[in-house]
């Protein structure tokens, strides 16, 4: 690797080879020359002078791009898809005259796109369900385990493990829903024109509407899509790119959300990310053990959630028929997010299948804190053997204040428990005190919920999906 020139760490360091390819320039020009081919074909079958002999030889060329050929000429023409299909004729000299035969550049340009985009969007659905999987076995198997839940960062309610990891987990699936749901809306440009008129079709077919009208269904047909959009101007809606990026930018934040969670939770030593053998935590504090695979998390989806305003931004400045002024923009915006989310789907998938969990400080913590919550049921009790509610109430809120201060001025541990024992008000002994500090007993519905979640919701999704499963990510720097 060069070391004078910058490189991207999207491709040095973050994103997938796979990722990589289908936005690299091999994967861009293979598919313009299939488009090349579809439009030839559906042009012969409507009639057009177009011989087989024509499209067999421009086949025998699809995926030999002669790419000196072709930069040679761009130096000359300044222009990409010109300096295409003059290579793609010197291969194909009896197809030469009917390559790109009607079409304007963004035939190739625009068509690809969408068909790259659709491409991307699956392998990012692969790797989305198989974060799920991984997220899915992990509640299954704390679903039991109590800790400590948290409102406003502050010790609540407990809830478990598993449960809280479901809650990282239906975010995913709302991930996917809505993946699916892009991926299900795309629609090829088709054959437009240089505003949208098929002007030049037109006139290929000799004023057949009928014969235009069928002209993009047929190509479409042929790339694997169900339709075209039905009007455009040069371009497709660059609203399109939008309602992609607008996807990525909502798995980026439900990554977010979980990193954030488990960062929180390493600070706490309740949860830990995976940590190498030889990995080194800080270059001064040989000790530390820091979570950088969430906070790497965490930094990417901040990149990938501020990215989905460039398309919006692009799609509302795009002027009558077609600017300019979206191309650079988004040749930078949409590989961009791609490739960040998918590194970022890479790391969830290997601080998923990795996380470690320390039951003994989760229910040290939570020793600490269930005094305080098994307060409302000591008094509710003392209330059905003939006590008066607003004064235990009161004796109550005095004692936590004093077992309170103890744990937090002096360090010590919660007494409160021993307060309300000794306290004369009270009737009961600290033995059966203890049988108010189980913390099953206050995780309510937590493992049900995670049980019904997943027999209803997740085990589904993965047993339509099986075959996607198996996926693993190595993380290298």
């Amino acid at each position: 690797m060069a070391h004078d020139k910058y490189v991207s760490p999207l491709s040095t360091r973050y994103a997938s080879s796979e990722m990589q390819y289908i936005f690299s320039p091999d994967k861009k020009f293979r598919t313009w020359r299939k488009l090349w081919i579809a439009l030839a074909e559906t042009e012969k079958e409507l009639g057009l002078d177009i011989t087989d002999e024509q499209i067999e030889e421009m086949k025998a060329h699809a995926e030999d791009i002669n790419y000196e050929e072709a930069q040679a000429r761009e130096k000359i023409v300044r222009h990409d898809v010109m300096s295409h299909v003059y290579a793609y004729g010197l291969q194909c000299p009896k197809a030469k005259g009917i390559i790109h035969l009607g079409a304007t550049s963004c035939y190739v340009g625009d068509n690809t796109d969408i068909i790259i985009m659709r491409d991307a969007l699956r392998l990012v659905r692969k790797k989305l369900v198989n974060v799920i999987a991984a997220l899915a076995h992990f509640a299954d198997e704390y679903k039991d385990q109590p800790t400590l839940g948290f409102t406003h960062f502050q010790p609540a309610q407990p809830t478990t493990v598993g449960k809280r990891a479901s809650l990282w987990l239906n975010e995913f699936v709302l991930d996917l829903e809505e993946v699916d749901h892009t991926i299900s809306q795309l629609k090829l440009l088709g054959s437009k024109g240089t505003t949208g008129t098929q002007a030049s079709f037109l006139e290929l077919f000799d004023g057949d509407l009928d014969k235009v009208d069928r002209l993009d269904p047929m190509i479409a047909q042929k790339m694997g899509f169900s339709s075209c959009y039905p009007v455009s101007g040069q371009t497709y809606s660059r609203k399109v790119d939008t309602f992609v990026l607008n996807t990525l930018g909502g798995i980026a934040a439900s990554a977010m959300k979980m990193a954030t969670d488990i960062r929180l939770l390493q600070h706490l030593k309740e949860v830990e990310e995976p940590f190498e053998k030889t990995q080194i935590g800080s270059s001064a504090m040989a000790y530390k053990r820091n979570p950088m695979r969430s906070e790497r998390i965490c930094s990417l989806a901040r990149y990938v959630m501020i990215d989905v305003l460039n398309p919006a931004v692009t799609s509302g400045t795009q002027w009558f028929e077609r600017t300019l002024d979206d191309s650079a923009n988004k040749r930078l915006s949409v590989p961009e997010g791609f490739l960040a989310i998918d590194g970022i789907l890479d790391l969830c998938l290997n601080v998923t299948d990795g996380l470690k969990v320390y039951p003994k400080v989760i229910e040290k913590h939570l020793a600490a804190e269930l005094p305080f919550m098994a307060t409302e049921n000591i008094m509710m009790d003392e209330v059905k053997m003939g006590g008066d509610r607003q004064e235990f109430h009161e004796e109550i809120r005095e004692l936590s204040m004093k077992a309170g201060r103890r744990v937090k001025e002096e360090g010590l541990d919660n007494n409160l428990l021993d307060l309300i024992a000794e306290d004369p008000k009270f009737h009961m002994t600290r033995k059966e005190l203890d049988k108010y500090i189980d913390p099953k007993k206050y995780i309510g519905c937590a493992p049900h919920q995670v049980e019904k979640y997943l027999a209803e919701v997740i085990w589904p999704i993965l047993d339509a999906n099986r075959d996607a499963l198996g996926m693993t990510a190595e993380i290298s720097c």
